[in-house]
């Protein structure tokens, strides 16, 4: 697994398990969030420097970001319900 997939991937997985949107950690770490979802999708190649904002934003050490997989890990899955929160059905008056 090249350098860039592994840090895309841990930045997906640290984001999904602490429940932050690519949108808000986009905005706390000062970057557009297009660029967030292209860093995931690996086709972005970050700075060290923004590394580090995104490392001090999901409050891990900048190491974590460059941790190989193992094996038998699991692409982390997607957060639900997208950008915004589903809006209840209205109901039809009669």
């Amino acid at each position: 697994m090249k350098t860039r997939a592994i840090v895309a991937w841990n930045v997906r997985r640290i984001r999904v398990e602490r429940g932050i949107s690519q949108e808000k950690l986009a905005y706390e770490a000062g970057v557009d969030r297009s660029y967030m979802g292209a860093l995931e999708r690996q086709s972005k190649n970050p700075t060290i420097d923004l590394l580090e904002r995104i490392a001090e934003t999901l409050d891990v050490h900048l190491s974590e970001l460059f941790i190989r997989p193992s094996k038998s890990a699991t692409t982390p899955k997607t957060l639900p319900g997208g950008r915004k929160p589903a809006r209840p059905r209205r109901r039809k008056k009669k």
